[in-house]
């Protein structure tokens, strides 16, 4: 017994249609990666212009190249948490200062709220670690909220990191492997956590599977 002509055609082409709109979702995804870098290296060179800070200073500050900072100025690399808290308290502000602030709908700064679809988000997409941005965003803000998603394997990195301020959070979502100096702890949703960010730290995710939440606080002391 002959198949119905055409049948076979038509399974063909819902398939191809499928495998178009994945890839078109990828593309968008992946050009929207590199255009984050730009805003963030943009932004730390106007922070170092505004205090007349050249490359070499930050450079000898930060203990980085300055072949290296010149590219995260120009959005050709895409820097570690580390190395934008690193870059953050040389130029003497928190890290929500990269951000930059978004204008809400009347094109004015709200210092008081932050409508949820305006939340500026840092995405640190090579190394799986996204931050939003939950208080107004204010480079003389010394106290500020985030929401940080840590993608399954997304990581600080292997190196410890020091910091001026404070923080804490608590686990809302999976599960989070904090090292503070020479001690690890496994936290899972509910957990929360207090310590002074000059203490060497780091944190990942230690989940392959399953994405990571984290309510985090994040208070400057000082003035880098």
């Amino acid at each position: 017994m002959r198949r119905p002509a055409g049948a076979k055609p038509a399974k063909k082409v819902q398939i191809k249609v499928k495998v178009k709109a994945k890839a078109s979702t990828r593309a968008v995804a992946k050009s929207a990666e590199p255009a984050m870098d730009v805003a963030v290296g943009r932004r730390i060179r106007d922070l170092r212009r505004i205090r007349q800070f050249s490359l070499e200073t930050v450079a000898s500050r930060t203990e980085l190249s300055i072949g290296f900072l010149s590219q995260i100025e120009r959005g050709l690399s895409s820097p570690s948490l580390r190395v934008l808290a690193t870059l953050a308290d040389v130029l003497g502000v928190g890290i929500a200062a990269l951000f930059g602030a978004r204008p809400n709908a009347d094109g004015a700064s709200d210092q008081i709220v932050t409508r949820g679809p305006h939340r500026p988000e840092l995405k640190l997409w090579r190394t799986g670690v996204s931050k939003q941005l939950l208080s107004p965003a204010s480079a003389d803000n010394r106290l500020n909220l985030f929401l940080v998603h840590l993608e399954p394997g997304g990581s600080t990195g292997d190196e410890l990191y020091t910091h001026d301020g404070e923080e804490a959070g608590l686990v809302l979502e999976g599960e989070m492997m904090l090292t503070v100096d020479s001690e690890t702890w496994s936290l899972k949703t509910g957990d929360s956590f207090r310590f002074a960010s000059r203490r060497p730290h780091r944190f990942s995710n230690p989940a392959e599977d399953a994405k990571a939440v984290v309510l985090w606080v994040n208070c400057v002391t000082g003035t880098g």
